[in-house]
């Protein structure tokens, strides 16, 4: 599988690992560390190319992320679910490094482009209807939804910024809870 897009990452590990799933090339931001050297390339990068950001899914991976949205808005993301990208040695360790060639080869697969052309027609009282901000089950709610529509884990108050960043239709949002829900009926 090629890549037309450079891809950025946070580190060397990270790209040895795109490496083996993917043909791409890659920028390294050396982790949270990004500095307007590296913001430079990304935008020479997204212009020439694309670039889609790849970051771990925890905290400093997310704050990377908004700090290269911010500054080059137009920028594609791919997402891959903390669980897939867990140690196998370590349970604590969360990174774009553990995960296998073929949960990579899916997140690059499954691939947003954010603009700003259209609005998502979800509101926040959809959220709280649906039980994905509000609830006792909520965060189990957002993460299976965050699986499911390959747009990562985000917390409560993120959760419909990234819909409409994402551009996730209502028609997506009630095809995937019903889904979510059906699979808890499943599973009593």
């Amino acid at each position: 599988m090629k890549i037309k897009e450079v891809i950025v990452v946070e580190g060397k590990s990270d790209t040895t690992k795109i490496n083996q799933a993917v043909h791409a090339d890659t920028i390294e931001t050396n982790g949270s560390a990004i500095n307007q050297e590296t913001l430079e390339l990304i935008k020479l990068a997204n212009n020439r190319r694309g670039v889609i950001v790849f970051t771990d899914p925890d905290y400093p991976g997310q704050r990377i992320r908004n700090i290269i949205e911010k500054e080059i808005p137009n920028c594609k993301h791919a997402f891959l679910p903390k669980e897939k990208a867990r140690s196998t040695s370590s349970n604590k360790s969360v990174g774009i490094e553990h995960a296998s060639v073929a949960d990579i080869q899916a997140a690059l697969q499954n691939v947003y482009e954010v603009t700003l052309l259209e609005k998502s027609d979800i509101e926040k009282t959809d959220l709280l209807q649906y039980g994905l901000i509000g609830a006792s089950n909520s965060r189990e709610k957002r993460e299976l939804l965050g699986n499911l529509l390959h747009i990562g884990f985000t917390n409560g108050k993120q959760l419909l910024k990234r819909l409409h960043m994402l551009q996730i239709s209502k028609d997506e949002l009630d095809w995937a809870m019903q889904h979510i829900l059906e699979r808890g009926r499943d599973d009593d």
